[in-house]
């Protein structure tokens, strides 16, 4: 895009007819990638608001409708905004990839990979909310157990507490109450260790 780095961003419905008249959501992924480096280099950057909007515009489609794992300038586009938009990502992107419907065998993927690889600290607890707000399924478990490994690579806050206590309360809470669902799931009985290998000075 031919743009001054240092231009003021546009409000939002601007900024949506904008994306609209250039095809964001179906222009070719070399370009996606081209106007992701962009995005990085505005300054100031995006307000939550604007990127919220792009992060839908640009890969809320392309990554619902996968059937196979992503082009490899598709993940340098979403790794690319991950690394600077993480937060607004989540809000739009993540939110949708855990309620819809079906399997999603390639969106669980592609979720498990951002959260180990791209997202901020603060955007995988976003994603470990999510999770606990929709029932648990196989193909949610997967989430789970990326979640818990980035965690545990990650500094402990100054507190000393990795999640935040009501965090963990929720997710140790959920776990207990949809356990007879997953009395034959392998990956859920793994969960479940991991979370008191983890925390098993916060779990009783």
């Amino acid at each position: 895009p031919a743009a001054v780095p240092n231009a003021p961003s546009p409000v939002p419905p601007q900024l949506e007819g904008l994306c609209s008249f250039l095809q964001l959501s179906t222009c070719p992924e070399p370009s996606l990638v081209r106007f992701c480096s962009w995005l990085l280099a505005l300054s100031p950057a995006l307000s939550h608001t604007s990127a919220a909007i792009l992060a839908e515009q640009l890969f809320l489609r392309r990554v619902l409708a996968l059937t196979q794992p992503p082009s490899r300038h598709l993940m340098v586009a979403l790794t690319s905004f991950c690394s600077k938009y993480s937060h607004p990502f989540c809000r739009v992107l993540v939110a949708a990839v855990l309620q819809g419907p079906g399997e999603g065998a390639e969106q669980t993927k592609l979720m498990c990979e951002l959260v180990e690889e791209c997202l901020e600290p603060h955007s995988v607890q976003l994603v470990l909310s999510h999770v606990l707000e929709v029932p648990l399924s196989e193909k949610l478990l997967p989430v789970l157990q990326a979640v818990l490994g980035r965690q545990v690579r990650s500094p402990p806050c100054p507190t000393g507490e990795v999640l935040p206590p009501e965090l963990l309360d929720l997710l140790v809470l959920t776990l207990c109450q949809q356990a007879p669902a997953f009395v034959t799931s392998l990956n859920f009985a793994r969960l479940v260790t991991a979370v008191l290998t983890v925390y098993q000075s916060q779990v009783s």
